[in-house]
């Protein structure tokens, strides 16, 4: 009996050994929401580096989900931006009446769901959200639970994939011959479907795809009001 007690208290030891030697790689939101910002940019366009070097400005701030989603309409002027995806172009087409824009166009801000004029405003302070996020990511695979701390919410939410220090030399287009720097790049985009919630959480899983580059390590769940688009609740991690 006692050499069973022996060995069970050594494999607990050696687990929480290896649980204590592993990586933190999962957080949980509080009362509040991060600043969801949002920049709609791309290679071909000479107006958009300067919002590219704002957006990198963000860079290690807890209380912000800085996104840089590159638009793929204007590749046809000869530079073709390796980072546009027609599904970024897609989301914000769809964003442009429900953020108050009184047209689409580049390069475009939106925080918290509206049109922003990133040049003269300060982003706004955190607010309180309805809505609480627990998010953890093993290797390739994202976990979340979603609870709504209020009424009942019809939600939807969107997965995205983020990298850093990304550097493209243009030789074609407006840009051309200039070295452009990006940080907060889209590298993966994928909606969530929408649904009421209740009083249990829901579970949201998310697979990043095998071809995706390895230094893409920061993940980020952004969840909104499916009727108004408006983002409630956003957070990110990053994993070593």
């Amino acid at each position: 009996m006692r050499s069973r007690i022996a060995l069970m208290a050594g494999a607990w030891w050696l687990l929480s050994a290896a649980a204590a030697a592993t990586p933190a790689c999962s957080v949980q939101t509080g009362a509040r929401s991060a600043t969801v910002v949002e920049l709609y940019t791309s290679e071909g366009c000479n107006a958009c580096p300067p919002a590219d070097r704002w957006l990198s400005t963000l860079k290690g701030r807890a209380d912000v989900v800085a996104m840089a989603f590159h638009v793929d309409y204007w590749d046809r002027l000869g530079w073709p931006d390796r980072f546009a995806d027609a599904a970024h172009s897609l989301r914000q087409y769809q964003l442009q009446r429900p953020s108050g824009a009184r047209f689409v166009y580049t390069p475009q801000v939106v925080v918290n769901g509206e049109d922003w004029p990133w040049r003269t405003n300060a982003l706004p302070a955190p607010r309180a959200s309805p809505v609480e996020i627990s998010l953890s990511r093993d290797g390739r695979r994202a976990q979340a639970l979603v609870r709504v701390t209020g009424a009942p919410l019809r939600l939807s939410a969107y997965w995205v994939v983020l990298q850093d220090g990304l550097t493209s030399h243009v030789t074609a287009g407006e840009n051309t011959g200039t070295t452009l720097r990006h940080d907060h790049v889209v590298r993966h985009y994928r909606t969530v479907a929408s649904w009421l919630s209740g009083p249990q959480p829901a579970a949201l899983t998310f697979e990043m795809p095998a071809a995706l580059d390895s230094r893409a390590r920061r993940v980020a769940l952004v969840v909104s009001n499916a009727a108004t688009s408006l983002p409630l609740q956003a957070v990110q991690v990053t994993c070593p």
